[in-house]
């Protein structure tokens, strides 16, 4: 009897499939590589990608814009417009965003305040290039860059193929390393190998364990998208779904690599039986059998009682991507709070948002949609508030009570800023509300300031 793919747990179980996005191992040894591009910087940095194969022979470590186009006028006509398309539906997302970002300015006593959405300037944008080359990631990242308004965008992709470069250069790239892992995520951090000096502001999408390790420690000096760890597909089906559209949809995820998680929850048991034999006569003719048939046993199958347990367990699995195959996809779908990307319906197959139909496939792993969303236009911004005061004597109450918390907390200085903008506004000292009887109380007996003897001067 053939071994069981999917392995049947009980819905218990899944409160202790939580993982840490990073090992201590991929740490120690991301650190060590990351230390010696800070000592050797670029000779280092081609070192350690000539060690772990990242450069053919003879092949540039570095394409300029020049030499990505000419990559892009080489592929043959119907690859160059995919590409191109693609480019288009994603980069077509970015409006709709953008129509969240209005910023018109909230009248308040004495003033406005307001915020201002403001793109980094640069951004390093990486493409796994191991196993598979992935053009797609380049579009997914740099495209949303650019429509974010990033000024410099570099990609980083090892032994990138003609398809990736052109994809660079449909995403409008400003240069190109082919160069992967740590080493690549330093040179994109500290600015290394022809990135611009100072480094990129913030580094995007996805990698293996090794990526995520250097993302990780570098991202207390510039900013990261996520910790993304292996891929994960949660399938929530009913009794009305399709055993070999929901085998189909699983084996997709599953031959991404050997770590890849696919899961399904279930309200009709007999469902169970009918996809594992789907599985085997789908992996039985797919090239990538022996990658998928190894991470299928990195899921599981659970058999929910009913449609409202199926929806917890969901929220606690917190997928990275979520399908919704029942008759009731879309009200589900509404009461689902925790997942990367949601696709509804039995139509709606991921692999539509892994090959852009619109939505970014750079998404949150790991459980940890519970607090963060997948990569967007609002990934490249930065929301600056601002704060001005035209008339400080309709603010005065804004003033007084900054004086009184000033002081709550100890802070004399800070409550004499309040201060000198009543004075400098008002014949009287202080108006009305700081008083020796209101607000010394919130002193401590050995801290209240000899000179906190305001009165109310304005009546």
């Amino acid at each position: 009897m053939s071994p069981t793919l999917l392995r049947p747990i009980r819905a218990d179980e899944l409160l202790n499939r939580r993982c840490r996005a990073v090992d201590d191992d991929s740490l120690a040894a991301a650190r060590a590589i990351l230390e010696d591009l800070d000592a050797g910087g670029d000779a280092a940095a081609l070192d350690h990608a000539r060690r772990l194969g990242d450069l053919r022979d003879g092949q540039p470590y570095v394409y300029a814009p020049a030499a990505l186009a000419d990559a892009r006028d080489r592929l043959p006509t119907h690859q160059r417009a995919l590409l191109e398309r693609t480019a288009d539906r994603i980069r077509a997302v970015a409006p709709a965003h953008g129509a969240c970002l209005a910023n018109p300015p909230l009248p308040i006593p004495g003033g406005e305040a307001g915020h201002t959405c403001i793109p980094v300037r640069s951004a390093g944008c990486y493409a796994p290039g191991g196993r598979f080359p992935l053009p797609s990631s380049v579009l997914m990242t740099a495209v949303t860059a650019r429509a974010a308004g990033v000024q410099q965008v570099w990609v980083a992709s090892p032994r990138p193929t003609d398809a990736t470069l052109a994809a660079a250069s449909v995403a409008g790239a400003d240069g190109l390393l082919a160069i992967g892992g740590v080493q690549a995520i330093g040179a994109l951090a500290r600015g290394l190998l022809g990135v611009p000096k100072g480094g990129c502001d913030i580094i995007v999408g996805p990698g293996n364990r090794w990526v995520t390790a250097a993302k990780h420690l570098v991202s207390g000096e510039v900013g990261i998208d996520m910790l993304a760890g292996p891929s994960e597909l949660l399938i929530l089906a009913d009794a009305t779904a399709d055993p070999a559209l929901i085998a189909a949809d699983l084996i997709a995820q599953a031959e991404h690599d050997e770590d890849a998680v696919p899961m399904l929850v279930i309200t009709e048991p007999a469902l169970a039986p009918l996809v594992e034999a789907a599985l085997y006569r789908q992996l039985s003719t797919l090239p990538t059998a022996a990658t998928a048939g190894v991470s299928l046993r990195n899921g599981f199958v659970v058999v929910a009682e009913t449609m409202d347990e199926a929806i917890d367990l969901v929220d606690q699995v917190a997928p990275e991507h979520l399908e919704l195959m029942s008759a009731h996809a879309s009200d589900i779908d509404r009461r689902i709070s925790n997942a990367g990307a949601v696709f509804i319906g039995s139509m709606s197959a991921e692999v539509l948002g892994d090959y852009g139909a619109g939505p970014n496939h750079v998404l949150p792993t790991g459980g940890t949609s519970r607090f963060r969303a997948g990569l967007s236009v609002f990934s490249f911004l930065r929301t600056r508030t601002w704060l001005r005061i035209d008339d400080p004597i309709s603010a005065r109450a804004s003033f007084l009570d900054a004086s009184s918390l000033a002081r709550l907390e100890c802070l004399e200085g800070h409550a004499r800023s309040a201060d000198s903008r009543v004075k400098s506004s008002s014949a009287s000292p202080f108006g009305t509300s700081i008083s020796s009887e209101s607000d010394a109380r919130f002193w401590p007996p050995d801290k209240a300031p000899l000179s906190f003897r305001y009165r109310d001067n304005s009546a």
